[in-house]
């Protein structure tokens, strides 16, 4: 168990590639309403290699889904930028798909299967032949393949998850964007997604970005964690997690490594920026 403060970059279980697939520099973000500009996350600074299953923990409002938003081209930053393979992120691009935490992100008037090859058939990335082909490998891999002429509506919560999970997959993009995916499943459908993502990573090493404000699904589908103070946001610190899986709930460094973040999301950071969380326009 490994914390490193600050914006240091972490030793990392996703191989020996060093350098960063994507890098955030002083990023700033904020929305404008009526009375105010609010400012969401302030001056954050990481960095996420190629394999790395990277985790934004923080509580409600700290900018997790604002940040990543900004990954995916949706958000502009005010400070700051957004770089992917050493390229600034501009606009949305296949190159980062995103799965969200609502059920209602798939097709309805599509099948599973059709589903799954919707966005490969938009990029004109692959032959048909070849869509087909990767659409039912990639069904089959979250364990759907008996469901692929099915439609939305005939599905749980917890299966629409696994044909949102695939579809993203299928693209092969270089940054798979996660926003709290499982938040709004049952505890027991939600500890096997979480499973099953891991089991798909073993067999991808797909870069992943999830965004959770649980602690413990953190630490279990994790291998780094960055822990955000509340709004607004800021790097607290970043952590190693790559060692621990769901059996390890029980053990003392699990136990120990989750009380430290407790306490890091608990307790006032002196470095978090005061007061500048609404500023009036």
């Amino acid at each position: 168990m490994n914390i490193v403060p600050g914006n240091t970059a972490c030793k990392h279980s996703g191989g020996a590639d060093l350098k960063p697939i994507l890098s955030l520099s002083g990023v700033t973000l904020r929305y404008r309403t009526e009375m105010s500009v609010v400012t969401a996350a302030y001056d954050i600074s990481f960095d996420v290699f190629r394999g790395d299953r990277f985790i934004l923990l923080g509580a409600s409002g700290c900018g997790k889904s604002s940040l990543l938003k900004a990954i995916g081209g949706f958000l502009e930053p005010v400070a700051g930028t957004i770089m992917l393979d050493g390229k600034p992120i501009r606009a949305p691009g296949p190159d980062r798909m995103m799965v969200f935490q609502e059920f209602d992100q798939l097709l309805p008037w599509k099948t599973i299967l059709e589903n799954v090859a919707y966005p490969m058939r938009k990029s004109g990335k692959w032959s048909r032949a070849e869509i087909d082909e990767r659409a039912r490998v990639f069904t089959a891999k979250v364990g759907l393949e008996k469901f692929k002429d099915a439609y939305p509506h005939m599905l749980s919560g917890g299966m629409k998850q696994r044909v949102a999970i695939a579809r993203a997959m299928a693209m092969e993009p270089k940054v798979l964007l996660m926003d709290e995916p499982f938040a709004a499943l049952d505890a027991l459908t939600r500890r096997k997604m979480q499973d099953d993502l891991l089991e798909l990573w073993e067999g991808t090493r797909s870069t992943i970005i999830f965004v959770t404000h649980s602690i413990e699904e953190a630490v279990i589908v994790g291998s780094r964690i960055l822990v955000l103070t509340p709004h607004p946001g800021q790097v607290r610190a970043e952590l190693n997690s790559h060692e621990f899986e769901y059996a390890d709930q029980g053990c003392a460094e699990f136990g120990l490594l989750c009380g430290r973040i407790h306490e890091m999301l608990f307790t006032p950071c002196p470095r978090h920026r005061q007061g500048g969380h609404h500023e009036h326009a």
